[in-house]
């Protein structure tokens, strides 16, 4: 074996990986100063959620800066308060559908939710708390990132999903918030107990959800729900429904 040619490619990949980093700072900065000057409430916001938008326009800082300064602007509008109350959100928190439990062996945390509990929106109003619902529980998933971690996992639960909780206006504005306004934060999505007159719907899904995001898509058979979530989660971090040892814990108490 030609070591020192191993050694020679191991430097060239050190060097690649300094200049990438260098490059990533310097658009960084320039991202940084001209979102800066076109809002200023800018300045309250950290590195890395500006990297998560510099990731999802791949570095192009003209498209990045434009993408960030259209979420605080969606932000402002969805709380104008700065965060949500849970006394905005009664009627989606009552559904008592979303769940935090620990983290996967990337130290992402995880998010849990039961589709079968959702109650569609209906009108106007309901889609504004909808909203509303996703950016407090966001906020609340943000809280527990350690620091450099940017994403979270999310296990979708199908069971006792049925055409009364079918709800397709739903689905698009969720995946817009977390593809427009959250980019890059989804680690990894499973879909479990998946029923089978949900593959009409999905048709109609699918066309909503970026090639990035179906990648990160995992679809767990119910025999299988608890084989496959610890291959990426531990057993004391998992919740109890799925084999591991943890109580879920509403996305309000966490």
């Amino acid at each position: 074996m030609d070591t020192s040619r191993t050694e020679m490619n191991n430097d060239d990949e050190v060097k690649k990986e300094e200049i990438s980093l260098e490059t990533n700072q310097h658009k960084l900065c320039l991202m940084r100063s001209f979102v800066e000057k076109q809002d200023p409430n800018s300045k309250e916001v950290d590195d890395h959620i500006l990297n998560r938008f510099l990731r999802y326009r791949k570095l192009d800082v003209d498209k990045a800066s434009y993408s960030f300064l259209n979420y605080l602007k969606w932000r402002q509008a969805v709380a104008p308060k700065g965060s949500i109350s849970e006394s905005e959100i009664l009627n989606e928190l009552s559904q008592n559908k979303l769940f935090l439990q620990g983290f996967d062996k990337k130290r992402r945390p995880i998010a849990v939710s039961f589709y079968g509990r959702h109650v569609p929106i209906n009108g106007t109003k309901s889609l504004d708390e909808l909203k509303r619902f996703w950016v407090y529980s966001l906020d609340k998933v943000c809280a527990r990132m350690h620091n450099g971690q940017e994403q979270f996992s999310f296990i979708g639960d199908f069971k006792g999903w049925g055409f009364s909780n079918c709800d397709v206006k739903c689905c698009q504005e969720v995946l817009s918030i977390l593809q427009d306004y959250y980019p890059e934060m989804l680690g990894q999505i499973y879909l479990i107990n998946m029923p089978s007159i949900f593959r009409a719907i999905w048709k109609i899904i699918v066309p909503f959800i970026r090639k990035n995001t179906r990648k990160k898509l995992v679809f767990v058979e119910g025999k299988k729900v608890k084989s496959r979530l610890l291959e990426d989660i531990d057993e004391d971090q998992l919740a109890e429904i799925y084999g591991g040892k943890l109580a879920l814990v509403p996305i309000e108490d966490s």
